[in-house]
């Protein structure tokens, strides 16, 4: 097992913390919980337990897009053919999706355009510019790519093309000469949130045209769309973000369009009480999956049917190309698996860079993230398509990978991406010297202890604190997800109430109490099983977790879900 860190936030201002508590009739431990997300006032707990959608900002205020709402209502005045021009993943497929739907419901000349992944790659390209030209395309509408698409962006422009591109990457140094240019990362964009989704961007769009002509409230029907796709793309579920997917999840689960009920009832869920973890983990992956092996033009189908009969039809087959996905990735898990363990020395080499022919490219970036999760090193995955390698980076803590790639860039065709995750082309003959480089950069960016994945505590717990009241407000604090992650807890000396047991292929269940409490609580820990021996043999132990719920006999009981278990408390920090 990797051994873990354990940070503990540290709390600099207990008045704040208490005076917080007693203004919102809460216990301190989630006043702490409150202040550790800058919820430092009544007011702002008000707007994070209530997120309106009055609270959303004025989508003129992102740079360019009184430009492109004009450029939009001209195209829908004159009955020009508009193409939206998306990614294949499920930001991307959710993007074009709602712009399409939007324009559609318009009274739009519109069709949508995602590239093939195996023949034509990422974003925007000349081959897929020139099928569009061919229909006859006036505007063509970028979503979730195109702020690195220079040459592609003047292509267009030689054809008469206007682009706009709504994208929500970093942009390079040189912007592209786009008719407009929406993305809140440009460096001359003041717009409040920096971190929407691709389909975030989108829907500013569609808002801004829909405010032009007196139709303000025209895109609150695409919100299931952009929840799909911030829980996907795993942007963070703060402010807006947080509005947005938290206003689309109560869409999904109260009234979800065609397409995502047929993809909820094949992942054997019912829509009612579905949280964005349960998207990223069963739905999304559906979705991304058809891009992956083949047409992602399948996923938009879906999204865009009103058709029951037809969608469950498109589910099925996203469902089974899912499996097929499945069974891929765990071939490519296992062949990658072989080589760091026999070829690499992860002493000396402090990332993981492979590269194989034959990967196929669907799936290495599902296989970097769990060599990430088990190595818990920077990781690149490389295959081969038309004699260039290509591949995908995932990044660890701290570890900036994007900013990494750029040191090396002189080395790659091209990259792009975020401080996470990111894509990127090199030479099949470069391909050593890259590692080379871009180990170099890791050792003169990390040192040893960076490689100790860290498990960030928010708060120390007692069992006693654990009421059925707090528990209604930590459900309160969802949606989950980056920059709003389920509340992680400590808790000290607490033992076994039963017999460990191990269920499943390697998940531990444990029942635990703790002295001064009479309060059991179940729990599980997935991948967990070798910690058997050390709840078994020790009176004693602490245990970091978060609190999820669990259903039995038509009843929701909370479960832990265990992070990490430790007999002392030697390597606790404080941060």
């Amino acid at each position: 097992m990797l051994k873990k860190r354990w940070k503990i936030r540290e709390i600099l201002d207990d008045y704040a913390i208490k005076s917080l508590a007693d203004s919102l009739n809460v216990s301190e431990v989630l006043s702490k919980l409150l202040y550790h997300r800058n919820i430092t006032s009544f007011n702002q707990a008000k707007i994070f337990f209530r997120p309106l959608l009055d609270y959303l900002y004025d989508p003129f205020l992102m740079d360019g897009m009184e430009t492109a709402t004009y450029r939009v209502i001209q195209a829908l005045t004159e009955n020009q053919l508009i193409c939206v021009y998306g990614d294949y993943d499920v930001d991307g497929t959710c993007s074009t999706s709602l712009l399409y739907l939007f324009l559609k419901e318009l009274g739009a000349n519109v069709e949508f355009y995602i590239p093939q992944r195996l023949t034509e790659g990422y974003g925007l390209s000349k081959t897929g510019i020139d099928n569009i030209k061919t229909k006859g395309t006036s505007l063509l509408i970028s979503v979730d790519c195109g702020i690195t698409a220079i040459e592609e962006t003047d292509y267009a422009n030689e054809l008469g093309i206007d682009l706009i591109i709504c994208d929500h990457h970093q942009p390079k140094d040189e912007i592209p000469a786009a008719y407009a240019v929406l993305d809140p990362l440009k460096p001359s964009c003041n717009y409040p949130f920096k971190y929407l989704s691709g389909a975030g961007v989108a829907f500013k769009l569609a808002q801004g045209v829909s405010e032009r002509i007196g139709k303000r409230d025209l895109p609150l029907q695409y919100l299931d769309l952009v929840a799909l796709a911030g829980a996907a793309d795993i942007v963070p579920l703060t402010d807006e973000n947080r509005i947005l997917v938290r206003a689309g999840l109560d869409m999904i689960n109260t009234n979800p369009r065609p397409g995502i009920a047929a993809l909820i009832d094949c992942s054997n869920m019912k829509p009612g009480s579905l949280t964005s973890g349960q998207v990223v983990f069963t739905i999304a992956p559906r979705i991304n999956a058809v891009g992956r092996l083949g047409d992602a033009q399948r996923a938009v189908e879906l999204l865009i049917t009103n058709d029951k009969g037809h969608a469950t039809e498109l589910a099925k087959i996203l469902e089974t190309e899912n499996y097929n996905r499945r069974k891929i990735d765990e071939d490519t898990f296992d062949s990658a698996l072989e080589i760091v363990e026999n070829s690499l020395d992860l002493s000396e080499d402090l990332a993981i860079i492979l590269h194989q022919e034959k990967w196929h490219p669907g799936v290495i970036g599902i296989v970097a993230s769990r060599l990430v999760e088990k190595y818990y090193r920077p990781t690149i995955m490389l295959t081969t398509v038309d004699g260039v390698a290509k591949g995908s980076a995932r990044s660890i803590s701290n570890f900036n990978i994007y900013e990494a790639l750029k040191k090396c860039e002189d080395l790659l065709i091209h990259f792009g991406g975020h401080q996470a995750a990111a894509g990127l082309a090199v030479e099949v003959e470069k391909i050593d010297e890259f590692k080379s480089k871009f180990n170099q950069v890791v050792k003169e960016s990390m040192n040893e202890e960076d490689l100790l994945p860290e498990i960030h505590i928010d708060s120390k717990i007692k069992f006693s604190e654990i009421t059925p009241k707090f528990l209604r407000i930590i459900d309160q604090f969802a949606p989950f997800g980056p920059g709003n992650m389920r509340p992680v807890f400590l808790a000290e000396n607490v033992e076994p109430a039963g017999s460990p047991r191990i269920v499943g292929t390697n998940h531990l269940i444990l029942s635990l109490k703790q002295s001064g409490s009479d309060k059991i609580f179940d729990g599980i820990g997935f991948n967990m099983g070798e910690y058997l021996d050390l709840v078994k043999f020790n009176s004693s132990f602490d245990v970091v977790f978060t609190i999820d719920k669990s259903e039995r006999d038509a009843r929701t009981f909370p479960q832990f879900k265990f992070k990490d278990i430790k007999v002392n408390e030697n390597n606790q920090e404080s941060y």
